[in-house]
């Protein structure tokens, strides 16, 4: 039997309290893969892709990515800061890049720090909007036995106070309540979610205007704090308004054939690159991301009938933003120029049940997108690793079939069902040493490489 594509084949602790250690691929071009049923039978064709793939290079942009710049939530600095990074890089790569911008809501962040936190996690948290903006505030981290506000601690001027729930509750009044005796924030949870899923860091909705902070974390943050249980807990602050986030555009015009590239049709390779609040998004999804940047850097002078594209989305944790204001962009004329688009979300997890690469559909119907990923995927011996055409939005492909252009989302999850997402989504542990294969990364590379760049030559 092959061997799976698993965390514990991939990953190496360095010790105690160590990052781990990420191994990478070794495979030769016509070498079998981790999991692969059968050997390649790789056209010369994919060979100039497999062969010049470089999982260094790509570890090395998802590090800045995810722990240089760390969480790139929507409108923010560090998206703004990510977005720059990706044209400075397109442009290294010989591109022409546009930055397409568009506006988005006003946006209110925290960010927790402390004595004894885990400073691998991300510390991102959710601000209420009825809640105080106060800059930076300290104080120890004390518990609020329950939602009622006459079991407070008596001690708690000075603090910041957390309630642990155990269902739903309006913590309005309890955080009325902190703030008359002297508390300096108050911190809301979540219960847990059901196993993979984790609950998400989040903005608490009050009721009523609260004269303190008011900041939401994730299941993974929450038990990190009442492991720590810090005597100094630090809140910082930010309120982001006017803001903008962008769409990192670069093409390349095709070179086989007759005609201007305004005449030409035109495949995309894509990602968002922003992540959710109190994530770094490893996963979610600076793999799809740097998968992007790399084909680019791979293909750029690679000769093809189309012209090749690579976008990098912004805003597309709050509603596919970025993906739908580029739809809206395109004239009926360019519409019909969309020959398919490759979109990568969540393309690197290294979670042990996530052995299924999944071809989705918004409409689940088949396509010459998802038609030449599955043929890649013969090519590579991948074929019975990959499902068949499911139904499945929620991610940018959706923007453009919604309009009719062809289109598919692609990403390892658990076997049974597309939304078997890895226990890290959308949380503070979504890192790259607890979260990314780069065997699976590199394999992603191969299958979308491959297929992006046969159906360019058509």
């Amino acid at each position: 039997m092959p061997s799976n594509l698993t965390r514990r084949s991939l990953l190496s602790l360095a010790g105690a309290g160590a990052a781990s250690a990420i191994t990478m691929p070794a495979w030769a071009t016509n070498g079998m893969r981790p999991a692969a049923v059968s050997a390649p039978t790789l056209s010369n064709f994919d060979k100039q892709i497999v062969s010049k793939i470089s999982a260094s290079r790509t570890l090395a942009s998802l590090r800045h990515l995810s722990e240089t710049i760390g969480q790139r939530y929507s409108g923010t600095p560090a998206e703004n800061e990510a977005a720059t990074f990706l044209q400075n890089t397109l442009r290294a790569y010989g591109y022409s890049v546009e930055l397409q911008p568009f506006s988005v809501p006003d946006r209110r962040l925290g960010e927790l720090s402390g004595s004894g936190l885990d400073t691998r996690l991300c510390w991102g948290v959710g601000a209420a909007a009825r809640g105080a903006i106060r800059g930076t505030v300290t104080g120890p981290l004390v518990l609020a036995p329950s939602a009622l506000p006459t079991d407070l601690p008596d001690s708690v001027d000075g603090a910041i106070v957390m309630r642990v729930v155990e269902g739903t509750e309006d913590l309005t009044t309890l955080a009325e309540a902190a703030a008359a005796k002297g508390a300096v924030a108050f911190v809301a949870t979540r219960t847990d979610g059901q196993y993979p899923r984790q609950a998400s860091a989040f903005a608490p909705t009050l009721s009523r205007d609260v004269s303190i902070p008011v900041v939401g974390v994730g299941q993974v943050q929450k038990y990190a704090l009442l492991e720590a249980m810090p005597a100094e807990l630090t809140l910082q602050m930010w309120l982001h308004t006017n803001v903008t986030s962008y769409n990192v555009l670069a093409s390349v015009a095709g070179k086989q054939g007759a005609g201007s590239a305004a005449s030409r049709d035109n495949v995309m390779v894509c990602a968002h690159y922003d992540s959710v609040i109190g994530a770094k998004g490893a996963n979610d999804d600076g793999s799809g991301t740097v998968l992007t940047l790399e084909l680019a850097r791979i293909m750029r002078n690679l000769p093809t009938r189309a012209n090749l594209q690579f976008a990098l989305w912004g805003s597309e944790e709050v509603g596919l933003v970025g993906a739908r204001h580029y739809v809206s962009q395109l004239d009926a004329a360019e519409r019909s120029r969309v020959r398919g688009v490759f979109n990568n979300d969540m393309v690197g997890t290294s979670w042990d049940p996530a052995e299924r690469y999944w071809v989705l559909s918004y409409d689940g119907q088949p396509n010459v997108v998802n038609a030449q990923v599955l043929a890649a995927g013969e090519r590579l011996g991948y074929r019975s690793q990959m499902s068949d055409v499911t139904q499945r939005g929620s991610s940018d492909h959706q923007a453009f079939q919604e309009q009719g252009m062809p289109s598919g989302n692609f990403s390892w999850r658990g076997v049974e069902s597309p939304a078997l997402l890895e226990p890290e989504y959308h949380s503070a542990d979504d890192t790259i040493e607890e979260n990314i294969s780069m065997e699976r990364l590199t394999v992603s590379m191969e299958l979308i490489g491959c297929a992006a760049y046969a159906l360019a030559r058509q």
